[in-house]
């Protein structure tokens, strides 16, 4: 297995991915396509045997640079239980030059998201803060409220 920059045409087999997960908010084709293309820096793919098996899409925050925000992550079935999820955010945070901080915002009920980012951040030996960014309210159509992960200081790996 490689972990390594999308390219644009990744782009569909990560809309397909989104899809089927089941539990990601699937945004359009055109999204993840523009997403490879401009967000190609903060995000990752990973392939098998050239397919690929899994994504983590990311961006810097604009007001915070040393911040890496981690939009969504998939993993194909076939490898899920594997660590890919894992390997992906290990490999991400340490290409992003000046990353020092990592944020995700997790539905309480995806267990395995949650145990992934707390997984990554006792692999950093760091800390990290959970609070809800946005409410069931605001998301409405009965959304479970978004918790926001806050990871760091984290020293790059290397």
């Amino acid at each position: 297995m490689t972990i390594g920059a999308p390219e644009v045409s990744d782009g569909v087999a990560m809309h397909r991915m989104a899809a089927e997960s089941g539990v990601l908010d699937v945004n359009s084709r055109y999204a993840y396509l523009i997403w490879c293309r401009d967000f190609a820096a903060t995000s990752v793919v990973a392939r098998a045997n050239g397919q690929v098996v899994g994504f983590v899409t990311g961006f810097r925050r604009p007001d915070a640079p040393d911040t890496l925000v981690v939009w969504q992550v998939a993993v194909d079935p076939v490898t899920r239980g594997a660590g890919v999820g894992g390997r992906m955010l290990d490999t991400l945070f340490d290409r992003v030059p000046g990353a020092r901080y990592m944020e995700t915002t997790v539905t309480p009920d995806n267990e395995s998201s949650n145990r992934m980012f707390i997984s990554f951040a006792n692999r950093r030996d760091v800390d990290f803060e959970r609070t809800e960014l946005f409410s069931a309210e605001l998301l409405g159509a009965g959304h479970e409220p978004e918790m926001l992960y806050r990871i760091g200081p984290i020293a790059p790996q290397g």
